[in-house]
Order: structure tokens, then sequence, then C-alpha cells
């Protein structure tokens, strides 16, 4: 197949060639791109330009046409917790400790190595389905976890859990430290999709001593540290009860605040915690159906973004959401904060999608690679079928994505320069096998 190449390159083989359609770039330049052409080469987006500016002719091994679609970045998911899929549906409309004390914690007791990488895959194929490209994930048994997202071949980054409590895969809390860097070790230059992390639970679940050496193990390697922070009143009113500080002020004081620190929920902050949150750096994974459903409240997020802390958007697992569709994860975080503050001007379309995007990438430090479609960039990329009646007429393309766009419009999907969906097909997973699989493990009690 031939494409078009630049005045004055010399020609060259392309991997793949995208042609035709709107380019939303999400770079502060070249933002729209009509009939565009995206040319990539070994996973990196080699050009970016309009389809009509190339005089000379090359070759690229594949092609998509994409005339009538939207093409933008992969929509990054920076919290979930991917081998609860497993458990969807199996506990609703309760309040965050009773679940996790009375339903979740008792079924993660049984989980084996095979129930997490299968849960795993099959988060990965529904994440892929939906436009996800990119997930930070934090669990146990974390190895699994890895060996699903590689076989996937999705961006993630993987934290493996820290608590003080008995785990997956950790009988005995004192080992926890030890098994989070051993599973560092392991990954760290392993894959290049995959990132290494720390997920320390809580504050409430996890010691002062934890906390410090877990971090000290993150700084060690320099790799992420992700914790829940204030999610409930209640675990807020705990901590106080016990330490007489409010949680962010508890874990500035155990310094393990930092730009690799990633909090997620960040519901229960005063303004003070908010003014903590940036002057050190510390980036949000903002939850808004998991924070819904499980009646915790409603986090800051346009205190956040006026202050410039980085925001990102996450799902929470499946079993608290319960799917890990990022576009409806869009739609109800810009309607949200909307009726919160009764005020439809907060959290506008475009900032959402860059919540999801390259403010996500951001939140991982990844932005230097993936987030936005720029030349030099890896190509984590999905191409939206505009040609539907909900997506007609098109005026505001950010608008479409947040407000009408549905995951099943997300056509096809790429990562790191390789074709993991195409026509809506799967090409990296067997669905049908993996969704067998999760049917055969169901947790009953």
């Amino acid at each position: 197949m031939h494409v078009r190449m630049l005045k004055g390159q010399e020609k060259e083989v392309f991997d793949l060639a995208i042609i035709g359609g709107l380019v939303l770039t999400i770079a502060p330049y070249h933002e729209f791109i009509e009939s565009g052409l995206i040319l990539i080469k070994e996973g990196t987006i080699m050009d970016i330009t309009k389809r009509e500016l190339i005089p000379n002719t090359s070759v690229a091994r594949d092609t998509i046409t994409a005339e009538g679609c939207l093409i933008m970045p992969g929509l990054i998911n920076t919290h979930t917790h991917a081998p609860m899929s497993l458990f969807r549906g199996m506990a609703d409309d309760l309040p965050l400790m009773k679940w996790l004390k009375d339903y979740i914690f008792p079924a993660e007791a049984k989980l084996t190595e095979d129930m997490v990488y299968w849960g795993t895959l099959l988060s990965c194929g529904e994440m892929i389905l939906s436009g996800t490209t990119t997930f930070c994930d934090g669990y146990f048994l974390e190895d699994q976890v890895a060996k699903a997202v590689k076989d996937s071949g999705m961006r993630a980054v993987l934290a493996q859990g820290v608590i003080d409590l008995p785990a997956p895969g950790i009988d005995d809390p004192k080992k926890n430290i030890k098994h989070l860097e051993k599973f560092i070790q392991t990954w760290k230059d392993t894959s290049a999709l995959i990132t290494p992390a720390a997920f320390c639970h809580s504050p409430y679940t996890c010691s002062e001593n934890t906390l410090r050496d877990a971090k000290d193990i993150t700084r060690r390697y320099n790799v992420p540290f992700l914790i829940h922070l204030s999610e409930t009143e209640e675990e807020v009113h705990n901590l106080w009860k016990r330490y007489k500080k409010r949680a962010t002020h508890y874990l500035r004081d155990l310094n393990v605040l930092d730009r690799d620190t990633l909090a997620v929920h960040c519901i229960w902050l005063d303004e003070d915690e908010l003014d903590v949150l940036k002057e050190y750096e510390v980036k949000v994974s903002h939850n808004p159906e998991s924070n819904m459903k499980l009646g915790c409240g409603v986090a800051p997020v346009p205190e956040m973004l006026q202050r410039g802390i980085i925001v990102g958007l996450g799902s929470d697992g499946a079993a608290s959401n319960n799917n890990l569709d990022m576009f409806q994860e869009m739609d109800t975080a810009a309607k949200l904060h909307k009726v919160t503050k009764m005020d439809p001007t907060v959290l506008d379309a475009k900032s959402v999608v860059e919540m999801a995007t390259i403010k996500g990438a951001m939140a991982l430090n990844l932005e230097g690679i993936i987030g936005s479609l720029e030349k030099g960039k890896r190509a984590d990329l999905i191409i939206i079928d505009m040609q539907k009646p909900h997506l007609t007429p098109c005026y505001n393309p950010y608008s479409h994505i947040v407000y009408a766009a549905k995951c099943s419009d997300v056509r096809h999907v790429i990562i790191d320069g390789k074709v993991v969906m195409k026509d809506r097909k799967l090409l990296t997973i067997d669905i049908e096998q993996v969704m067998g699989k999760v049917r055969a493990m169901r947790y009953m009690d």
C-alpha cells in the first residue's frame, strides 16, 4: 500500500499508515488535523500531518483508512484493580467498609494465581474494547497481572499491593516489603510497556514503618508510589483520633509525598491539604463512578484544577464501578461536578478529555511518551467511528467524546504501534476463552 511522503524525505517503509479522518492530537499546537495522515514505525509516530501535504510516495506494510472517523490518543485509566473483574456484581449497594470486610476481603482470601491472571486478561479485553490503551493497577499477586498485561499488549503501570494484613500471595504481612522489592526488580526492565510500582492500600491499613519502607523502595528504583487517600469520611475521622492529624498531613510528615506519588480518590480533603498536594507535586486519580456507587462523596476536583494539581481519571475496579468504561467515566465526571457546584461551566468537556489522556499520562509520569499524538511519541491511539446517528452532526469533537460517544464506537485500537483491535475484533486476546475461564471461576461462598 502506497502512502505519501513529505517533500525532501528519503523513501522508507513504515509499519502502519492511518489515512483520513479528523485527528484530535491533544497537543498544544495543531490541535485538530483535518483529513490527517499518521505514519508509524517501530511503535513511534514518525509523522502526523495533513494528507494532502505529502508529495512523494513510499510504502506502508499496513494501512488503516479512517475516513469518517475521529483519531485521538488512547484513553488512560489512572486507577483500577484489574483482577477484581472476578467480583463484578458480587456485592453491591453497600458502604465501603462493609463491602470490604464482609465481602471483598473474604473473596480475595480465596484468590489463586490462575484466577488473578484470567481476571486481569478479562479486564484487559474490556479496556481495549472500550478504547483504553494504558492503565494503572494496584493489587496482589501482581506478577500474574503483569503476565496477563504482557500477553494483552496493553501499556500499564502495575503496582504490587502492600497492606499490614494477610493478602493473596502474602500470608505474613511482615514479608510484604520483600515481595514489593522482588516484584519491582523482576519487572523494572522486562517490558517497555510495563512500569512496576508500589501500592500501599491506605493510611489506615499500612503502618508508619510500612509506608516509609515502601516509599523508600520506590525512591531507590525510581518508580511510582500509589495510595488510597481520604476515600471516606469515616477513615479521616479514625485517623484523626489515632494521630491527631488529617491524612494528607500524616503522609507528608512521613515523607511519602512527592511528584512520584499518585493519591487515589482524595474526597475528604480540606483547603490546606489541597495546598500540600500542590506543594509536593502529588498527582491525583479521580474515580467518580466508584465514589458515587459506594456513597463516599465527591472529590473537590475543580479546586484541585484551580491550584494546578494534575488530576487523571480512573474507573477503580469492576467490583465497585461495575465496568471499566472510560467513556462513561468521562461523562459522569463532567456531569457530577456541574450538579454539585450548580454550575454548568465547571469541568468542561475539553478538560475532561485531557484528564483521560494527557493529564492521565502526566499522573503516571508518562507524558513524554504517550497522552497526545505528536511526532516522536509512542503510537497509542484509538479510532472512533463517527458515522453514527448519536454522533451526527458534530460541532465540537470534545463534546461528542464526553457526552455522546459510547465505548462501542471505538473501531480500532493501536498500542505502541501494534494494532490490538481492528474492526471491533480483539487481536491479542481470545475473549471467548477468557470469559469461559472466568465464568468457571465465579466466586461462591
